[in-house]
């Protein structure tokens, strides 16, 4: 494959992952949608004799809080980039005793505790109804969890991935009663990213880099900015390792379904949605709206 083709794979970076070094023929990219700017410039190039895009999450310098994240923008611009598979670099706080600091998860199921954020693409005169019964790519998350584990990484595949508002950490009370509730992890961007990444009709999965043991670990010292930080520059180059690895060993073809997932989603006869609205979204429904 020449760096030509299509992007192979998309990069949102969170928390101590602002960049992809060992990229070649690096373009940057500003991208507008309807929905505003993604929070920083993305940047593609070749890694691995593929193409890959790669956005900061939290905007250059990290001047985004979780909320403040446009995800509407950032999921839209890598759909209008031609990404169709998006991995998720995420920090994360463990809720078991068995998911230690600097270990990796790969999680398969997402509990959204957020309440300010704007989860859907859909609404202005246009419904649809995405399933999310498993908010992961179940194909693609099996090929993040392969690579981090030949890049040296202790990775453990399946968990509840709870995401609650921030950007304060938990209080013992909050963080004892997700523990009870059977979360696994803990942390504050993949909801609603997973979903509308789902509504993109792109496979998504994410890469949780356990940094702490939140604040119900009687003899560990609660979560704080330092201990995550140092956790995740520890782990940056295992991160960077895994993703190069993962690069290689993506298939052309997606075995999923996650490229037809609005394919009996939509609800809303087309003659009613309103032209704005169409416009807007064509991008995600114009094959479907053809009549």
């Amino acid at each position: 494959m020449t760096a030509d083709d299509g992007i192979a794979l998309g990069i949102i970076g969170g928390s101590g992952l602002y960049d992809m070094p060992g990229l070649v023929d690096r373009q940057e990219h500003h991208i507008e949608t309807p929905f505003g700017a993604p929070s920083a410039p993305i940047i593609t190039g070749v890694l691995e004799g593929r193409r890959v895009a790669f956005l900061a999450r939290h905007g250059i310098g990290h001047h985004l809080t979780p909320t403040e994240v446009n995800y509407r923008a950032n999921i839209y611009a890598l759909k209008k980039l031609g990404v169709e598979r998006v991995v998720g670099i995420n920090a994360c706080g463990s809720l078991r005793e068995d998911y230690a600091p600097g270990e990796i998860v790969i999680p398969d199921q997402l509990f959204d505790f957020t309440r300010q954020r704007r989860s859907t693409f859909f609404g202005e005169g246009l419904v649809a109804h995405i399933g999310v019964a498993d908010p992961f790519c179940p194909h693609l998350a099996s090929l993040t969890g392969e690579a981090v584990r030949q890049a040296g990484g202790t990775v453990h595949i399946g968990g509840t991935f709870i995401i609650i508002e921030g950007p304060r950490f938990s209080t013992k009370a909050e963080s004892n009663t997700y523990r009870a509730w059977g979360m696994s992890i803990i942390g504050m961007t993949a909801a609603p990213e997973a979903f509308l990444a789902r509504e993109a009709e792109l496979c998504y999965a994410v890469m949780a880099h356990v940094t702490d043991y939140d604040v119900w670990h009687v003899s560990e010292s609660p979560v704080t900015v330092e201990m995550v930080i140092q956790i995740l520059n520890r782990n940056t180059q295992l991160a960077q390792e895994a993703i190069r690895l993962l690069v290689k060993t993506l298939p052309e073809e997606r075995p999923c379904q996650c490229g037809s997932a609005l394919a009996n989603a939509l609800i809303t006869h087309p003659s009613v949605i309103p032209p704005h609205t169409r416009q807007a979204l064509d991008l995600l429904v114009g094959k479907y709206l053809k009549n």
